[in-house]
């Protein structure tokens, strides 16, 4: 399980992602790099991680179903995700 502080920043992230996407848009058709810098670092798209929607691991994410390789698993071995038959794990 990921901490919940970590968890929590990733949160931060995206409301400022969402509070700033607008100008951010906007500065990128004008060509204002300038007032591009202003903008606060986290409030850029690329600092988001994806995270496992269950265990909120950052690694080994499937961005298909959301969740981590290792949640994965444990779902399909449970049959829990339809269509999907163990092979040779």
């Amino acid at each position: 399980m990921a901490k919940e502080s970590m968890k929590a920043r990733e949160v931060k992230r995206a409301k400022l992602i969402a509070k700033y996407a607008a100008k951010r848009e906007q500065f990128l058709a004008e060509g204002n790099y300038d007032m591009l810098q202003t903008l606060p670092r986290n409030s850029s798209p690329i600092r988001q991680h994806n995270r496992c929607k269950i265990t909120g691991r950052p690694k080994g994410y499937m961005r298909q179903f959301g969740i981590s390789r290792i949640q994965f698993r444990e779902m399909a071995s449970n049959g829990l995700i339809p269509g999907v038959r163990k092979a040779s794990w």
